[in-house]
């Protein structure tokens, strides 16, 4: 894979910049959508989870950004890899290059997407006169981390996107499904430990990326390197199995279009 990706080293940087460029390039805003959108759902789940769900947290407005802007990038990173496939027939169909340039692209425009997004991040923390501490600079590594976990999902979900034409919808249903299994909106730790669906949030890798964001964000803190550590393994290899699952059925991708 590596090989493969330094070979095409430039149609992977076309790529990136293009995912980049053309993401919001037909919209009057433009660019400034990526910091309008999670702005508008923070402002939405600021109104309804305190006021009508009685959700009590401290600095919950900084918490609710610290979770939506990492989710944002999750959720971006695992449509954009399964749609990557389908969206790319046209020259799948007529160019040989190596499919795993196309997923790639994704998740690394989306970390520079997410990168810029964590200004709003920084902005909140100062506004709410949280405060910024040097535990930031161990966000990229978080972010690699995250990057990793939801590629090897991405990559299956690509590839079997070229075989099953309803995989869209299903990954939408369970991403939205998995956004309540995260506690982006909620703090995990006002919940009763004994009970099975709050044990299954903690075992959650998610909650440990999202805890561990808000660590170096909100609390000034190291995040739980052990916990972040074994995510990260967990990451490495649900990513050698979604390469395995993709190059297994990439050669088949040009006869399903």
């Amino acid at each position: 894979m590596f090989k493969d990706l330094y070979n095409y080293r430039e149609l992977l940087k076309t790529n990136v910049k293009k995912n980049i460029r053309g993401k919001y390039k037909a919209s009057a805003l433009g660019v400034l959508w990526s910091f309008i959108n999670p702005l508008l759902q923070v402002v939405v789940y600021a109104i309804v989870f305190p006021h009508l769900m009685g959700i009590q947290t401290n600095n919950y407005i900084v918490y609710l950004v610290t979770g939506i802007i990492p989710w944002t990038y999750f959720q971006n990173v695992l449509i954009g890899c399964v749609s990557c496939v389908k969206g790319n027939a046209g020259i799948i169909k007529k160019v040989y290059f190596p499919r795993i340039v196309l997923p790639i692209s994704t998740l690394l425009s989306e970390f520079v997407n997410f990168l810029i997004s964590c200004i709003i991040i920084l902005v909140f923390c100062l506004i709410w006169r949280v405060g910024i501490s040097w535990h930031i600079i161990l966000v990229p590594l978080i972010a690699v981390i995250e990057g990793l976990f939801v590629l090897g999902f991405g990559l299956i979900g690509g590839a079997l996107d070229a075989y099953l034409q309803d995989l869209e919808y299903i990954i939408n249903f369970l991403s939205n499904l998995l956004f309540y299994g995260t506690p982006i909106v909620y703090d995990i730790a006002n919940y009763s430990s004994e009970s099975k669906l709050v044990e299954a949030v903690r075992l959650n890798p998610l909650t440990t990326i999202m805890n561990s964001y808000r660590d170096v964000f909100l609390y000034h803190q190291m995040p739980d390197m052990k916990a972040l550590g074994i995510v990260a393994l967990i990451s490495i290899g649900i990513c050698m199995i979604g390469y395995a699952i993709f190059k297994k059925l990439e050669k088949g991708f040009a006869e399903q279009f």
